[in-house]
């Protein structure tokens, strides 16, 4: 599979209609037993937090697990994986989830990674500027920990899907798992460095140290506040925008067959 070679500067490949794409999100959603909740508002658009108790309960159980899709408006696979999750209906029925599928919404509108006011929200959650991020961290300090995080994203420039990994317990790792899965479907990012950072095999585990960090992404609040391990889905942008929300989908997926049941 060659990449189509539109990206250029940009992500100037295919776009969405996210109104129609957060409202199909909605009907699935209530479909299937979640409970939106609006955390926020950017613009007209409610910022939607879907939870969905287990459906078998277990005392000795308790596993949470959190998602997240749409923070970058150019990167339109993760809203669309976040729906096609969503109408599949495949969650593992003892854990609890909580939902984000679209943080951005506008940026989608505006087809440019920022939001309205120029800001990546996903370099703003350590000293948040933003009102989406504001709201989304006052939500956040509501909701129980995590026994695991999976944020869904896309790059431009890579040769391939990759992703990142924050373990810093060293528990069992999902990490090559989820990337034999998604080589079925996907090339993988096989570089020594992707984004200035070293990579084996499609995986980054980058440096957690927060104090190092004066810029903090979504993953890096959780690993901080909210969770112990987490993954990072990049799907290649250049690449058929089918592709990548199926390397996407079959990402979480792996990612949920193997989850920590606690």
């Amino acid at each position: 599979m060659q990449r189509l070679g539109k990206n250029l500067g940009g992500y100037l490949g295919e776009t969405i209609d996210i109104r129609t794409v957060l409202r199909d999100v909605e009907v699935a959603a209530r479909r299937h037993g979640w409970t939106p909740e609006v955390f926020g508002r950017q613009g007209d658009f409610d910022l939607l937090a879907l939870h969905r108790p287990p459906s078998v309960r277990n005392p000795e159980l308790g596993t949470r697990i959190y998602l997240s899709a749409g923070i970058h408006g150019d990167e339109p696979a993760g809203p669309l994986a976040a729906l096609r999750l969503l109408q599949e209906n495949r969650w593992p029925p003892e854990i609890e989830f909580r939902f984000c599928p679209c943080l951005n919404p506008l940026g989608f509108v505006l087809n440019r990674r920022e939001n309205a006011d120029g800001r990546d929200l996903n370099r703003d959650y350590r000293d948040p500027q933003s009102a989406e991020c504001r709201a989304h961290i006052a939500w956040f300090e509501r909701q129980p920990r995590f026994d695991l995080y999976l944020c869904l994203h896309e790059d431009w420039e890579s040769h391939g899907f990759y992703l990142y990994e924050q373990n810093p317990d060293g528990r069992p790792s999902l990490a090559e798992k989820i990337i034999r899965r998604v080589r079925e479907i996907c090339p993988i990012d096989i570089s020594e460095v992707i984004e200035d950072r070293p990579a084996q095999g499609g995986v980054i585990r980058p440096n957690l140290d927060p104090r190092t960090r004066p810029q903090w992404a979504e993953a890096l609040y959780l690993i901080v506040n909210k969770s112990r391990q987490g993954y990072t889905l990049e799907a290649p942008s250049d690449f058929p925008l089918t592709t990548r929300v199926d390397a996407l989908v079959n990402g979480v997926q792996t990612a949920l067959d193997g989850a920590p049941i606690s």
